[in-house]
């Protein structure tokens, strides 16, 4: 799929301190750790440069240029579409300041460095089911995870029907997309405060969620309309859609998943 061209932004940066990924395999930064041979960066990086929908890819990280010193990232110094952009704590303030700096770049994939089973396929997919959308969200059902991969723990958001994990895939779509992300830095800067959370995006929402009250259909709905934006979350059929690497475990299920396709 070629056609209808978007800017993809690749979340490299980290938390503040040691990362303990990072840490763990001896790297300084986690964008970095190699995965079946190569950095997690280069693994993103090559998927998307080789499409010929994607018109700009940003590296969005901390120190970003120091990223493209390794010498299996530093061929994205020569890919004309690659910029860097250096980013603080708030990797939402370093998005909205992105799209903010490029206006004529919509739409916009976010992605992150770990997602290193991206391919095509999961592009494609969320291409077409986010189209039209202000902004969209690909996520991934529980059963298809189970089905593909028992045992495997994800991280799930339940909603009655059913229990969907992030694939790590966001579509900004026109600028009316910055109402969310100016909602998402107010829960970052007080993430521990209850209060401020529920109140993000309504207490009533927030409650019906919590208790399942709401299909994830029903609640993006609402968000759609309290926000007055077309939200979409998009079902993705791929049980390596949801599998980042933030700790070893998953390290070694990625290499495994990624030795076996190259393998084919």
């Amino acid at each position: 799929m070629t056609n209808s061209g978007f800017t993809a932004i690749v979340l490299a940066g980290q938390r503040p301190g040691v990362d303990p990924l990072a840490e763990h395999f001896g790297q300084p930064f986690k964008a970095l750790i190699d995965v079946a041979g190569q950095p997690m960066l280069a693994w993103v990086g090559s998927t998307l440069a080789a499409r010929s929908d994607v018109k700009r890819i940003v590296i969005l990280a901390q120190r970003a240029d120091a990223l493209l010193d390794h010498p299996a990232t530093s061929w994205l110094r020569d890919e004309a579409r690659v910029m860097v952009r250096d980013c603080g704590d708030s990797i939402v303030e370093a998005i909205d300041a992105t799209i903010r700096a490029m206006p004529q770049a919509y739409p916009f994939l976010l992605t992150t460095a770990d997602n290193v089973l991206l391919d095509d396929a999961m592009i494609d997919r969320f291409k077409v089911g986010a189209a039209g959308a202000d902004i969209a969200v690909a996520l991934v059902e529980k059963q298809v995870l189970e089905a593909a991969y028992p045992g495997n723990k994800r991280t799930w958001l339940p909603f009655r029907g059913g229990a969907y994990s992030g694939a790590n895939l966001f579509w900004l779509g026109s600028p009316e997309a910055r109402k969310v992300l100016a909602i998402w830095c107010r829960v970052e800067q007080q993430r521990k405060k209850a209060r401020a959370v529920l109140g993000a995006f309504g207490i009533g929402l927030s409650l019906m969620i919590a208790l399942r009250l709401l299909t994830l259909r029903g609640a993006i709905e609402r968000v759609s309309r309290r926000l007055d934006i077309r939200a979409k979350a998009v079902l993705l059929p791929y049980a390596e859609a949801c599998v980042d690497v933030d700790k070893p475990s998953d390290h070694a299920m990625a290499e495994d998943i990624l030795r076996k396709r190259a393998a084919q």
